[in-house]
């Protein structure tokens, strides 16, 4: 198993720009079929799931597996976790077996937990506050399509200022591009995140958004309602009224402009048909690129890749 002084990959920011640059360019090597090595060969990652997946569990299973290894899917009902163990218990049983631990789930500060008390890499498959490897996704998507220099991009949200909209912020920080956030009052990032990120990059703030979509190179969007927030369906879909991207928002976007999404989408209300299913959407891409990024990510904290 690994040592106590294990690598996590909980929130972008976890890596410095250079080794997200790396990641990103390891996994489009991967993508290539250029990489042939095997660095998760006799290991295992346990999969801990509070959160129902299509695409996290799938990508992870997967990638495991093509990196020579072992995935475990771990859900509450599972495990001792469900029955109220605490869990920084699981935290150090599970690092006695295992060589790796991703977690989907609710609250943030349990995949924090699991990284302190733990001896193996924790990585972060979505929280209430972040989606880091959904981003990493993202950004590889960005790069084949808009080029490798990140610099001088132009990336609009549109929508809720939820775990995507905060892993966003924490890309720009890392990475410095133009972050342009368009939500409902009411609906705002973490304060803490859009702060720190107003220090390194360019972030615009607006209710406004054809003002974040103009002439943007990256219009990104998400569910009104996340998991967890049905009963506020009703509520939101009144107060996102005027946020969905559709083919008149896109048109102020750049030429070159592509949209993502990261699933799952409903068609009709964040976005229309047309946008999800028309010529600037990356999204079935995206989506693949879940599992190369997070190969990437496995090797370089369960397999010492560089």
């Amino acid at each position: 198993m690994t040592s106590p002084a294990a690598r996590h990959f909980l929130a972008i920011p976890d890596f410095t720009r250079e080794e997200l640059l790396r990641t990103l360019e390891l996994a489009a090597a991967m993508k290539r079929g250029e990489y042939p090595e095997r660095p998760l060969a006799g290991k295992t990652l346990a999969m801990i799931f509070t959160k129902s997946s299509t695409r996290t569990r799938v990508s992870f299973e997967v990638g495991t597996y093509q990196l020579g290894g072992h995935a475990l899917f771990l859900s509450s009902r599972d495990i001792q976790l469900g029955r109220g163990e605490p869990i920084r218990d699981t935290a150090r049983v599970l690092s006695r077996f295992v060589d790796g631990i991703m977690i989907r789930t609710f609250d943030h500060r349990d995949p924090e937990e699991l990284a302190r008390y733990g001896s193996v890499p924790v990585i972060n498959g979505l929280t209430d506050l972040l989606h880091p490897c959904q981003i990493m996704a993202d950004l590889m998507t960005i790069r084949e399509n808009l080029g490798d220099d990140l610099s001088g991009l132009k990336v609009a949200w549109v929508g809720d200022g939820n775990n995507m909209a905060n892993s966003w912020l924490n890309a720009a920080y890392r990475l410095g591009f133009e972050l342009r956030l368009a939500y409902p009052p009411g609906y705002a990032p973490d304060a803490s995140i859009l702060d720190r990120a107003r220090g390194t990059a360019r972030i615009v703030v607006t209710h406004d958004p054809r003002e974040a979509v103009e002439g943007a190179d990256v219009v990104n969007t998400d569910v009104w309602a996340s998991m967890g927030q049905e009963e506020e369906s009703a509520q939101r879909e009144r107060d996102f009224a005027g946020f969905r991207v559709d083919d008149t928002l896109m048109a102020s976007a750049s030429d070159r402009s592509i949209f993502l999404h990261c699933l799952p989408a409903h068609r009709g209300e964040e976005v229309s048909e047309e946008v999800l299913e028309g010529p600037r959407s990356r999204v079935w891409d995206e989506a693949e690129n879940r599992l190369h990024v997070q190969k990437a990510i496995m090797a370089r904290l369960m397999g010492g890749a560089e």
